[in-house]
């Protein structure tokens, strides 16, 4: 096992109910992506409809090893909605698609098992 692997799989240290309560994480439809050249590591930008209340936000994905772009549209995925917008390269990114880590393909993105309406949130 590599060391990546091991410390994703290490349980992480324990953290209160009210920490958890401050994570807002959100069902979202991507409604478009395209190719980020201009990123370090391999990335897809990435545009997401929460709905009305939250409306679009966008980010920028390290998922290319398991997506295309093209494939990214019209998929739901689940999302962190609070953090801080973060500034990658020219991109400001104001979400964090939330995915499996740790396996030898890349990162697998969390999704509904249902559709789902946009912006309803993750308990």
């Amino acid at each position: 096992m590599n060391k990546t692997m091991n410390k994703t799989m290490s349980k992480k240290a324990e953290i209160s109910w009210a920490d958890f309560e401050k994570v807002d994480m959100r069902v979202g439809t991507v409604t478009n992506a395209e190719a980020f050249p201009e990123a370090r590591r391999p990335a897809i930008k990435v545009w997401i409809d929460f709905g009305e209340n939250i409306g679009e936000l966008k980010t920028s994905a390290q998922i290319t090893d398991l997506y295309e772009p093209a494939n990214l549209v019209g998929r739901q995925v689940i999302a962190v909605v609070n953090f801080p917008k973060k500034q990658i390269g020219p991109f400001m990114s104001e979400c964090l698609i939330l995915g499996v880590v740790g396996g030898e393909g890349g990162i697998v993105l969390l999704q509904p098992e249902r559709d789902t309406p946009n912006g309803f949130a993750i308990a």
